[in-house]
C-alpha cells in the first residue's frame, strides 16, 4: 500500500464537491472497479467526512500539530480502520485497507486516515498544508525536500507569483 498516495487522496477528497454521487464517480474516476459500488449515501457520508477532515490539515497549515493529530486521532477512534497484510510481489508483503468495507465511503474514510496517519508520523503533520493562494482553501501534501510548498497546485503558484510581480511592478512605478 501507497500511504503516501493515500495521503493525496485524502487531500484531494477534503477539496471535492461531493453533493451527488455522480459527483464522487468523478472523483473516483481512476478507480472504475468503486463505481458499481457507489450508493446514494456514499456521497453525503463523505461530505460529512470532509467537514471533520478538513481541520486535520487547518491546525497543520496554522502550525498547531497537536492539535492536528489530536484531531486525526478523533477521527481514527470514530472510523475503526481494518488493516490487512497481504501478499505483493513474491515473497514482499504489504499493509493494506481491508477491503471489507460496508461501504466506498466506509474504503475511501479508511484509505485516507490510513494514509495520512503513516504520513504524519513518517515525516510529521507539518507536511499538510491549506494553499497560500489569495482566495483558493484548497488542502495539499508537501512532499518537498525542504518542506516549502505553499500553494495545492501550479495554477495557484503562478497567479500568486503574478500577482506579486504585479504589485511590485506598480509599488515602482509609483515610487
Amino acid at each position: 500500500m501507497d500511504f503516501v498516495s493515500h495521503a493525496e487522496r485524502a487531500s484531494a477528497l477534503v477539496n471535492a464537491p461531493l453533493e451527488t454521487s455522480a459527483a464522487l464517480r468523478e472523483h473516483v474516476a481512476d478507480r472504475a472497479w468503486l463505481h458499481p459500488r457507489i450508493t446514494e449515501r456514499d456521497a453525503p457520508a463523505l461530505a460529512r467526512f470532509q467537514r471533520r477532515l478538513r481541520p486535520v490539515f487547518d491546525h497543520a497549515d496554522a502550525g498547531l500539530p497537536t492539535e492536528s493529530v489530536g484531531t486525526l486521532n478523533s477521527l481514527l477512534h470514530t472510523h475503526r480502520i481494518t488493516p490487512m497484510i497481504v501478499a505483493a510481489d513474491g515473497d514482499r508483503w504489504q499493509l493494506h485497507v481491508a477491503d471489507r468495507a460496508a461501504s466506498v465511503a466506509d474504503l475511501l474514510v479508511a484509505e485516507s486516515l490510513m494514509g495520512l496517519s503513516v504520513l504524519v508520523c513518517d515525516h510529521g503533520p507539518d507536511r499538510l498544508g491549506v494553499c497560500a493562494a489569495d482566495g483558493c482553501a484548497n488542502t495539499y501534501i508537501d512532499l518537498s525536500p525542504n518542506r516549502s510548498r505553499r500553494y495545492c497546485s501550479e495554477r495557484c503558484a503562478s497567479r500568486a507569483n503574478v500577482a506579486a510581480y504585479r504589485a511590485r511592478r506598480r509599488t515602482r512605478e509609483r515610487g
